[in-house]
C-alpha cells in the first residue's frame, strides 16, 4: 500500500509511466496496474525509480492481459531490457502474484 503523499511526490515518475503507456498503447488497466506496482515498491534512490517504473509497467501490462514485449517497454522508458527482466518478477511476488516460470 502507498500513501497519497507517495503519489504527489512521484508524479513525474508516473507520468513517465503514461507517457510510455501511450507510446505502447497500453489500455487503462495496464496503467493503473503499472501505477500501483511501482508506488507500492518504491525505491529509496531515484536512480532507481526508472528502472522499476519499467518493471512495474512492463508486470503491470502482463497482469492485464495487454503484454508488450521486455524490449518494447524498455525502448519506450529509455531503460536496459536487463533492467526489466531483473526486476519484474520480483515487484510481481512483493505485490502477492505469482510470475509465470518461463
Amino acid at each position: 500500500m502507498y500513501s497519497a503523499r507517495d503519489q504527489r511526490d512521484n508524479e513525474e515518475w508516473l507520468a513517465n509511466i503514461d507517457a510510455a503507456a501511450d507510446s505502447l498503447e497500453l489500455g487503462s488497466e495496464a496503467r493503473s496496474f503499472a501505477s500501483d506496482l511501482f508506488l507500492s515498491q518504491l525505491p529509496d534512490e531515484d536512480r532507481s525509480k526508472n528502472a522499476v517504473a519499467a518493471a512495474s509497467l512492463y508486470a503491470g501490462a502482463l497482469i492485464a492481459g495487454d503484454e508488450r514485449s521486455q524490449s518494447a517497454v524498455a525502448d519506450a522508458m529509455d531503460v536496459s531490457r536487463l533492467s526489466i527482466q531483473q526486476r519484474w518478477k520480483d515487484l510481481l511476488r512483493e505485490a502477492g502474484f505469482r510470475p509465470p516460470s518461463w
